[in-house]
């Protein structure tokens, strides 16, 4: 049986170089889930980048106790993992429990912040045109770039009318940010609970006494 000190350093060891390449696929989803869209301001996505960020760090923190065995740093180790598992799951929750309404809401939140040159980028990847509707209200300025381009794209060099127009462009991202969403809440619940275990192997690891050192230095 894997009880003793040895077998709950490497564990310890091997679970922060697990805890890096987890990062490394955080970081990896939740850029894609940005780059994708092209619109940058979902936060919620933002999150998971963050912790990804973050994880790295406390895994060298992590890593330098675990081979230490040294007792300060592993109580912080473990206190500030168990606080990113909190967020973390909270996070991941929050990305699966967001509706498509609320999605919607991001997106326009985005779209309502970026500059025309982002907007016309959008536009031309995605071959459409504003973001929900090219009718704009009464006594407000037009916040989406000339469609021109984009429509004579949409119409295969047609003639543009009312029948031949490239749709909004929340109708082709609906899809893609919703895809971003599920992909980085199911990655991150996943991976946040071997955040869990790290910290159980912590409090283990710190109460076993090392066998090469004397043992009335137990601390």
């Amino acid at each position: 049986m894997c009880g003793g000190f040895t077998c709950s350093k490497n564990a310890l060891i091997a679970l922060n170089i697990l805890y890096v390449v987890v990062a490394s696929i955080l970081i990896s989803v939740a850029v894609y889930g940005q780059a994708s869209s092209l619109v940058t301001n979902l936060p919620i996505v933002g999150g998971i980048l963050a912790c990804g960020v973050f994880l790295i760090l406390i895994s060298l923190l992590g890593l330098a106790g675990a081979v230490k065995h040294h007792q300060v740093m592993l109580f912080f180790y473990m206190v500030i993992l168990f606080l990113l598992f909190l967020v973390q799951f909270s996070v991941a929750c929050a990305c699966l429990a967001v509706n498509s309404d609320q999605q919607e809401m991001l997106a326009q939140q985005g779209w309502n912040k970026v500059n025309l040159e982002v907007k016309e980028q959008v536009q031309e990847r995605f071959q459409c045109c504003s973001f929900q509707s090219r009718i704009m209200p009464p006594n407000t300025t037009v916040d989406y770039p000339s469609c021109s381009l984009v429509d004579r794209i949409c119409c295969n060099d047609k003639e543009i009318s009312l029948d031949c127009q490239c749709q909004p462009c929340m109708e082709k991202l609906k899809e893609t940010i919703d895809n971003a969403f599920k992909l980085c809440g199911g990655i991150g619940l996943f991976f946040s609970f071997t955040e869990f275990l790290g910290v159980w192997l912590t409090v283990r690891y710190r109460n076993q006494k090392d066998p090469r050192a004397n043992p009335s230095a137990f601390l």
